[in-house]
């Protein structure tokens, strides 16, 4: 059913909501390509945007809640408090321009400009807000995009555009959501009047307002929302209209991620531990989880989870599985981390662990020619797979190897300003690529001697790389798919792997106490993106090099399960906790 039709069968609307459906309705019939945001269109909001952001006061940041089919970034004005439990401001999310129009656009910035400017000290005091102004750049349209995204996500093949602006506005944690529209007058719908979804149910299903207003938005709770039209130079009445109409209440969706948010790292380290992995093998995923496990078992003196472990790897232990298949990989042999792990731990499986993990870093340490690992794949990841058995036995031979492995990959793919391209022939700063230089470069260091010959070049590689990532975090403490590309995802194995790294280094010393908020914002987000049966948000499935900087942006996430995600949150829980310590 098409909205017209619903209008004229919906009477009872009342009419003053069915004029405004219809001026929506004409607004955005009249939206053709020529309106669309041209280069120079986008130019000049880009220039408005970051007018309106340098303002005194939030938001401030400039961002990209997501990236088009043709890389163009839906460019965004952010706060940094989206994860702050302290907090006691409302929250308010502004959208503009998913009807296409640049119109719209410039009438969401208008009101962000006319709220930093004009808007009283109360009020700004009781809202923090951030914007969404271009929603939909391109000549794609969005119009009859149906919200929540069911299918596909940012690899969608023809439209991630509106499965970003889903995403980034419900992690923005909003208690209002606002659509602006360009119109010839100032109306308003809410979703706040009377049951259910109030006024807002007259635009059918689908749209992005009445899927939010609904509880089933993301299984995070439902948001109150707003769509008004006005003249593209009313923001500032806009702005006072969503004002006095706001309920002032918290919304369902923040109560839950803020329940999310209060979770201890050893309260959320035993989740993990005891749902992963979810499928055993001989490989680095299922691995670091164990490893992680046996660790929060000497931590809490539960010897419960190192039980666990070892019924999950007595195939190996016995026998029974082979330890490598062929061809040996990296990403297999770092699986003999966890022999190394247990074999530190007094039991009967001692013996066979210590035997076992010898193995493993024979294999790791085996060199084509100095540097050059026998069964590396050539990208950043074997910073950490190709190192990992020998950091957790500290063989002294084993950590040559690291050393030389790490020296040889820094000069071949750190770039200059820091960060890792993913190898040679790929040259992009992979998010989990990055995460794997940094938790190979943090593990490395943890026990490579004070004297060793090497130790002041890794440290010299691993500051050099953690003060080029931290320029990258996002506003909400994530970081994305692409390291320095904002539009793409916001990713959550790359956000552990290197909340990890950095809270090792603050604990060391090897880091200035700067980065202590960064960890933090980092650790916040994290407990955000894993719901509360240790299921896990936006993690990117396994990945191999690719030329071009798309093959990183279509990566499809994981939003579940996940045995590597899971791993690896587990990991950055024990280091925030350890941090926390000696804090």
């Amino acid at each position: 059913m098409n909205l017209l039709s619903f209008c004229f069968m919906n009477r009872e609307l009342s009419r003053d909501v069915l004029i405004l459906v219809v001026s929506v309705l004409v607004t955005m019939a009249t939206v053709t390509v020529d309106s669309q945001f041209s280069a120079e269109g986008m130019t000049a909001l880009r220039s408005k945007l970051e007018s309106v952001a340098a303002l005194p006061g939030q938001p401030s940041v400039v961002s990209a809640a997501g990236i088009t089919r043709s890389e163009v970034p839906l460019l965004t004005i952010e706060n940094v408090s989206a994860y702050d439990v302290t907090s006691s401001k409302l929250r308010l999310v502004l959208v503009g321009g998913l009807d296409g129009n640049p119109d719209s656009a410039h009438l969401a910035l208008d009101a962000v400009s006319w709220f930093k400017r004009d808007a009283s000290h109360r009020d700004r005091e009781r809202w923090e807000v951030s914007v969404l102004p271009v929603a939909n750049p391109s000549a794609n349209e969005m119009s009859d995009a149906t919200f929540p995204p069911e299918e596909g996500f940012f690899d969608h093949p023809d439209r991630p555009e509106d499965r970003y602006v889903w995403r980034w506005v419900s992690y923005q944690v909003p208690d209002l959501v606002v659509e602006v529209v360009a119109g010839t007058e100032l109306r308003v719908l809410s979703s706040s009047v009377g049951s259910g979804t109030g006024q807002l149910a007259a635009l059918s299903g689908g749209s992005l307002s009445e899927a939010l207003a609904e509880v089933r938005a993301n299984g995070l709770g439902s948001v109150d929302t707003m769509l008004i039209t006005a003249p593209v130079s009313s923001g500032g009445s806009v702005m006072r209209e969503v004002l006095q109409r706001a309920s002032g209440r918290r919304s369902q969706l923040r109560a839950t991620i803020t329940e999310r948010l209060k979770r201890e790292p050893l309260t959320l380290a035993r989740l993990l531990a005891q749902r992963y992995p979810t499928t055993p093998g001989m490989n680095y995923i299922p691995a670091l989880a164990w490893v992680h496990t046996l660790r929060l078992g000497t931590l809490t003196g539960d010897s419960s989870f190192v039980r666990k472990v070892e019924r999950e790897i007595r195939p190996w232990l016995n026998g029974e599985q082979r330890l490598f298949s062929d061809p040996i990989r990296l990403n297999s042999v770092a699986g003999t981390m966890v022999f190394g792990e247990l074999a530190k731990l007094v039991g009967e499986s001692q013996a066979i662990a210590s035997e076992l993990s010898v193995d493993g870093v024979a294999r790791a340490s085996a060199e084509i020619t100095p540097g050059i690992p026998q069964y590396g794949f050539g990208w950043s990841d074997d910073i950490f797979l190709g190192t990992i058995a020998a950091t957790t036995t500290a063989d002294a031979s084993g950590l040559d190897a690291a050393v030389r492995l790490i020296t040889n990959y820094a000069r071949r793919l750190q770039r200059s300003d820091g960060l890792f391209d993913h190898s040679i022939d790929a040259k992009t700063a992979w998010g989990r690529g990055n995460g794997f230089a940094a938790l190979g470069l943090a593990e490395t260091l943890s026990v490579l001697p004070v004297n060793h010959m090497g130790r002041s070049s890794i440290l010299d590689i691993y500051r050099r790389h953690m003060h080029a990532i931290r320029i990258h975090q996002a506003a909400d403490g994530m970081w994305q798919q692409v390291v320095d590309e904002p539009g793409s995802y916001r990713e959550t194995s790359a956000t552990a792997a290197i909340v990890t790294a950095m809270a090792r280094g603050l604990r060391n010393g090897w880091l200035d106490t700067s980065f202590r908020s960064v960890v933090e914002r980092g650790w916040n987000a994290l407990l955000a993106h894993v719901v509360d049966d240790g299921t896990l948000v936006d993690v990117c499935i396994s990945t191999g090099a690719g030329s071009t900087k798309r093959h990183y942006l279509d990566r499809r996430v994981v939003n579940g399960a996940d045995d590597r995600g899971g791993a690896m949150v587990l990991g950055a829980a024990l280091e925030i906790y350890a941090l926390n310590q000696v804090s």
